[in-house]
């Protein structure tokens, strides 16, 4: 199983692949907040394609943990953060993922 920092690390050279600037202390709360579930290969990325899993993102992230509602734009800022991610990349890590959404939406403070 690889460590925290491997995981970190990880997303620091995907966003850096993609030419995204990030906040590293950020990402890593991101990460950390994830629990387990940025090492079990299935939980660790974000099915694009699949509908229930944007609604999962939407309902338990989104509402649930950063506190938005559906006027917010959630679907916006979930497309922006696919696009970032790009669409055709099938590794699109939970932790970035999230934390593209907590940037997007201003909720830093929530970590």
């Amino acid at each position: 199983m690889a460590s925290l920092q491997e995981c970190v690390d990880t997303y620091k050279a995907e966003f850096d692949k993609l030419g995204v600037s990030y906040d590293a202390d950020l990402l890593e709360k991101v990460a950390r907040g994830l629990g387990p579930a940025i090492y079990n290969k299935d939980a660790s990325t974000v099915a694009a394609s699949d509908e229930s899993e944007l609604d999962t993102v939407k309902n338990n992230f989104l509402k649930g943990k950063l506190g938005l509602s559906d006027s917010d734009d959630l679907d916006g800022g979930i497309a922006e953060a696919i696009e970032t991610l790009g669409a055709s990349n099938r590794n699109k890590y939970r932790a970035m993922f999230y934390y593209l959404l907590v940037k997007k939406f201003g909720k830093e403070s929530a970590y």
